[in-house]
């Protein structure tokens, strides 16, 4: 028999050390997020913002939040399910509702921080690649950077609505336009006027004609809750204008407010002790009145 080394042996099983456990699930890129978190010395305890984004099926989330020893800090949040206070009430996970919550989390933030007067972000949207600069006798802008997670970072893929949503909001945040629609990596071209189809819905509108002439069938189940609300083709890029034009004057949450909801059992409730010793003595009450009735026969 041939000589065969032992790799896995006491001594590595002792110094063995698990990962994190949020390693362990694939939630967290530890790689990244330190990066993320990580501040110069010379701004001790300064903290270091990040514009994080997560995409669900039916949402979209935004959070403002900086990194403590406790655990992360929310300063401000953002969802996609509000937006139908400001007029958009289906499509809430597509590439428009996306820049519609980067905008309203980023006038949100600025509003708390009382800086929204001073930054506006853009006032007629273009697609066209934007940064905020500082203005002089102003506070400095609100500068985060942009957390995806583990979304793959694929060119006009939805955290960059967010991300364009933002900085057109007024959020300083480092980024480039490679990863926006409208860009072509062959060419190293930018194309705005893509870039806003894409904010304004005109992707939607273009598929929801293509597929009304080719199957109609097709189109009713594929944009039923469109027909429901009566949204066509050529009212989206209206739609989004109106959303945007109200989240600017009012980005400020919104509680919803209670149900009055009865709740409904199956089951007994459960008693209390006065109502327990209540219960046995009427009990005995009923078998000593059963036994003076069959004396009573007797």
């Amino acid at each position: 028999m041939g000589f065969v080394k032992v790799v896995k042996n006491k001594a590595y099983f002792k110094r063995y050390q698990v990962k994190f456990k949020r390693r362990r699930d694939g939630k967290t890129d530890y790689l990244a997020r330190r990066r993320l978190v990580m501040q110069d010395k010379n701004k001790y305890y300064t903290p270091k913002y990040r514009l994080v984004v997560r995409t669900t099926n039916t949402d979209i989330v935004c959070q403002v939040a900086y990194a403590k020893i406790e655990g992360d800090v929310i300063l401000a949040a953002a969802y996609a399910h509000e937006l139908p206070q400001y007029g958009v009430k289906v499509g809430l996970s597509n590439y428009s509702a996306a820049y519609c919550t980067g905008l309203l989390i980023a006038r949100r933030v600025l509003a708390k921080l009382g800086l929204a007067e001073h930054y506006h972000g853009v006032d007629e949207v273009t697609g066209e690649e934007y940064h905020v600069e500082e203005i002089d006798g102003a506070p400095g802008p609100f500068r985060c950077f942009l957390d995806v997670g583990l979304a793959r970072t694929t060119t006009g893929a939805r955290v960059f609505g967010v991300l364009k949503g933002a900085v057109d909001g007024g959020l300083d945040i480092p980024h480039s336009v490679k990863r926006f629609p409208g860009y072509d990596g062959e060419t190293k071209q930018y194309d705005a006027a893509v870039h806003r189809g894409h904010i304004f819905g005109q992707h939607v509108a273009e598929f929801m004609r293509q597929l009304e002439e080719s199957d109609e069938d097709a189109y009713r189940r594929q944009f039923s809750r469109y027909i429901k609300e009566g949204w066509t083709a050529d009212m989206l890029e209206d739609i989004y204008k109106g959303a945007h034009a109200a989240i600017r004057e009012d980005p400020t949450h919104k509680p919803v407010p209670a149900k009055d909801i009865t709740p409904k059992r199956w089951n007994r409730s459960k008693m209390s002790l006065a109502q327990k010793r209540d219960r046995v003595r009427q009990k005995k009450e009923a078998v000593l009145r059963r036994q003076q009735g069959d004396e009573d026969d007797d």
